[in-house]
């Protein structure tokens, strides 16, 4: 029987084995897509549990805590510890068996504090304590953490009205990790209710400086912002949509459809969906100007617990995977992007796994011969962050496109902890290779090739593909 969580976890073959301790673990990590927040790293946070580095704001756990009747209060609650926040989680760890959260909490516990113990009630507050401990040891900071995992590059994620103040003090510091903002325009486009998106333009316009009465002058304010973070170092953009949007407008209906809602006027459906259509394209003009890439995340249901998300916000663990009709207006939206010269960078992450096979064909329509994998299918996302989603994604990648000039893994996570994600996908990325290998599906004589291969994914592709 083979140890749980060894050396050579997840690794089935000796040429799986060979590919990942030969060639996978020495690259470094570029965590190109994140939610860190910037001001833990520029102030270099120290955590004061272990509770607190691993259940604040995460949403995974908290998620499975409710599932296994664990009281809210143990969740997100003001009126309990840090330990006994701890102490639930412990308490649901075993029976997380055969879900990611159970092989993610061991392997942190291992890669971050060299713990091999399993997590259940038992062995709680040996684990709470002898991690807590080390917490409090420079090693283990903010920056101790990204220095430990060997991390190169951070791109956080970050609003245009987002002052960029700590990524700024980074930079003038020199500080030797790479941390970059992520143009995250989703706001901008957000017109469902009329009151929010008036009061997110009049902030857009205090922080630009433009003046804004007409949709022209959110364009320019925008562009002012744009430039800002370009400054900032910024390489690439993010939109979260729930679908894509490609709709035929004019510019008068444009003109008309922000007079109305900046009016406070509600907008029909199809006047959202022409605004939204206008914008992203917009948006994605901006970044081609730049040399940016562009990253799509869509088809995701949020916030669908009405009552805990008037209680705790978004966020919070009550998203789900959505069921949206998108070849159609993928294809419109890139297709008029590329029909204009003016398509980017791309990169497509789809949540329902129905459509895996789907944007591993999308992407071949647009590439170009200007950049290997210009149009790239994005790792495994959210509820597809986990090995069966990572081969899936992985083995359709393969078989209708190129996974050699996959950009590989990122984390998605506020937690310092999550870099043992990209330890997870390498390890299986390397598993997927050796398998064939061994298989006589690929040529035993390519291990060199395919060594290369394995390092390219894990981490040259990023840096050749971002050019941070």
């Amino acid at each position: 029987m083979k140890k749980f969580l060894d050396k050579d976890f997840l690794l089935e073959t000796e040429t799986s084995r060979n590919l990942y301790h030969e060639h996978a673990a020495k690259m470094p990590i570029i965590d190109y897509h994140c939610h860190l927040n910037p001001e833990f790293i520029a102030n270099d946070r120290m955590f004061d549990n272990l509770g607190r580095i691993w259940l604040e704001g995460d949403h995974y756990k908290w998620r499975a805590m409710r599932t296994n009747g664990v009281d809210e209060r143990y969740c997100t609650g003001k009126d309990t510890s840090d330990r006994e926040k701890f102490e639930k989680w412990a308490e649901t760890v075993p029976y997380t068996m055969r879900n990611p959260l159970y092989h993610w909490t061991h392997l942190e516990l291992k890669t971050a504090f060299g713990i091999e113990k399993i997590l259940k009630p038992e062995t709680a507050e040996e684990i709470f304590d002898e991690c807590t401990a080390k917490l409090r040891t420079p090693e283990y900071s903010a920056r101790g953490l990204m220095k430990k995992y060997r991390v190169k590059v951070v791109c956080t994620t970050d609003d245009p009205v987002d002052s960029l103040e700590y990524h700024l003090a980074l930079k003038k510091e020199g500080f030797e990790i790479k941390v970059l903002p992520t143009w995250r325009p989703d706001k901008a486009m957000a017109v469902e209710v009329p009151a929010d998106f008036r009061a997110y333009i009049e902030k857009l316009s205090q922080v630009s400086g433009v003046t804004i009465n007409k949709f022209a002058d959110v364009l320019q304010a925008l562009r002012v912002r744009h430039d800002f973070f370009a400054e900032a170092g910024c390489k690439l953009s993010d939109h979260g949509i729930e679908e894509f949007y490609a709709e035929d407008y004019t510019q008068r209906e444009i003109d008309a459809i922000f007079n109305k809602v900046y009016g406070g006027k509600e907008l029909t459906r199809e006047e959202i969906l022409k605004f939204k259509s206008a914008m992203m394209y917009e948006f994605a003009v901006m970044d081609w100007e730049k040399g940016w890439a562009q990253q799509f995340h869509y088809g995701t249901i949020r916030n669908n617990n009405t009552r805990l998300f008037k209680k705790l916000g978004p966020d919070t663990g009550f998203d789900s995977i959505g069921d949206f009709t998108v070849a159609k207006a993928m294809s419109k939206f890139l297709d008029r992007l590329d029909t204009d010269d003016k398509l980017a960078k791309t990169i497509l992450y789809n949540l329902n796994p129905r459509d895996n096979d789907l944007i591993a064909t999308m992407i071949g329509n647009f590439q170009d011969g200007s950049v290997a994998g210009k149009i790239q299918f994005g790792a495994g996302w959210w509820f597809l962050d986990q090995k069966i989603g990572m081969e899936a994604q992985m083995n359709s990648l393969s078989v209708l496109g190129l996974l050699s000039r996959f950009v590989g893994m990122l984390t998605d996570s506020r937690s310092f902890l999550s870099y043992a994600r990209h330890e997870y996908f390498r390890r299986i990325l390397c598993n997927l290779i050796g398998k064939d290998v061994e298989s006589g599906l690929l040529p035993e004589s390519e291990l060199d090739f395919l060594g290369q291969m394995v390092e390219n994914v894990s981490y040259n592709n990023a840096e050749n593909f971002f050019r941070f």
